[in-house]
């Protein structure tokens, strides 16, 4: 089958390539791939961000993203039957979207949300279930709160906004001058464009700020928590949990918080907390936020839609900072199913 694999961690190690078919498990679904998407999570991988904790073997599949059709199940599978529709975030270690047929754990797959086509379904996984641990596993937002959700346009960002807003959140979120009128039209009450506001000197007295730019953005977010607020990064630095979360050796979550040591401190003597985020793989989950795309609260927002043989084109446009909004889908067949 064509794929586009890591044949050497960094900026040019992926390619075009002709892989065997994936073998199926007993608890494995095959899926004949209709579409993927690209995720910044995508470029950490190539770049053997995470290889001391993510043991990839090389040359390995990339592609974080899934939607497409059951074609073969494992002889334990009982859900899920030849021809469904489904839609997925695979487990670290068994990513591969970037290709013609994936073999997926059935615990992290979950039937395709009617309402989607399957280029819109493949838009969704990786973003709506970190948005969905962040608000609900580890924020448990609740009606009334406000939360600050940095880069409001963007695929995490988006899916973000319109969760928080069903769980009766006040939102507040940063964007710029282009995107101003979506991230309004997804719910969130207060718009900050970063390009001449500064949102630390408005807001104060927030339950929950998701950073997803790092940095000195990540600093001033700390001070607009109220006492025993939350600063969640999907960018980092990362901290002990992380290198828990994925069964790292103890030495290696030590290291994290080294990394992470000045920012926690700067939280303490504010009174708040930090926590770096790196989503899990879930099929149920997907199943409870695919009818929330059928009953309309939630909706996927693209920017574009590249064919699978520029799959390399569609990771350098995201890279390059060129999607204006939302996620960048890579489809497999010609018109949108």
């Amino acid at each position: 089958m064509k794929a586009f694999v890591v044949e050497k961690y960094g900026k040019d190690g992926v390619r075009a390539a002709e892989v065997p078919e994936p073998t199926v498990g007993d608890c494995d679904v095959l899926v004949r791939v209709s579409a993927t998407s690209i995720n910044p999570l995508d470029k950490m991988v190539r770049n053997g961000e995470f290889k001391q904790l993510l043991k990839y073997k090389a040359p390995f599949v990339l592609g974080h993203d899934v939607a497409g059709i059951v074609t073969r199940v494992g002889s334990a599978v009982r859900d899920f039957r030849v021809g469904d529709a489904v839609y997925a975030r695979p487990r670290d270690l068994r990513v591969g979207g970037f290709a013609e047929f994936i073999s997926i754990d059935q615990d992290d797959v979950a039937l395709k949300p009617e309402s989607l086509t399957l280029q819109e379904a493949a838009a969704v996984p990786l973003v709506a279930l970190a948005a969905w641990q962040v608000l609900v596993d580890r924020a448990r937002v609740r009606p009334g709160q406000k939360v600050l959700i940095h880069a409001g346009a963007g695929g995490l960002g988006s899916t973000v906004i319109q969760l928080a807003k069903h769980l009766g959140a006040t939102v507040a979120t940063t964007t710029d001058t282009r995107t101003e009128e979506l991230v309004r039209s997804l719910g969130a009450d207060i718009v900050f464009d970063y390009t001449k506001e500064d949102f630390s000197k408005v807001l104060s007295g927030y339950d929950l700020v998701l950073d997803s730019v790092g940095g000195a953005n990540l600093e001033k977010s700390l001070t607009v928590l109220k006492p025993g607020g939350l600063a969640i990064s999907v960018v980092g630095p990362p901290t002990a949990g992380f290198a828990k979360q994925l069964g790292a050796p103890s030495f290696l979550g030590v290291a994290m918080n080294m990394l992470s040591r000045k920012v926690r401190k700067q939280a303490k003597a504010l009174g708040v907390r930090y926590q770096f985020f790196f989503m899990q793989a879930n099929g149920s989950q997907l199943r409870e936020l695919g009818a929330l795309y059928d009953s309309g609260r939630l909706r996927p927002v693209i920017d574009r839609v590249f064919p699978f043989d520029q799959t390399l084109e569609a990771m350098a446009h995201v890279e390059q900072g060129r999607t204006k909004a939302g996620k960048v889908v890579v489809s497999m067949v010609p018109d949108n199913h």
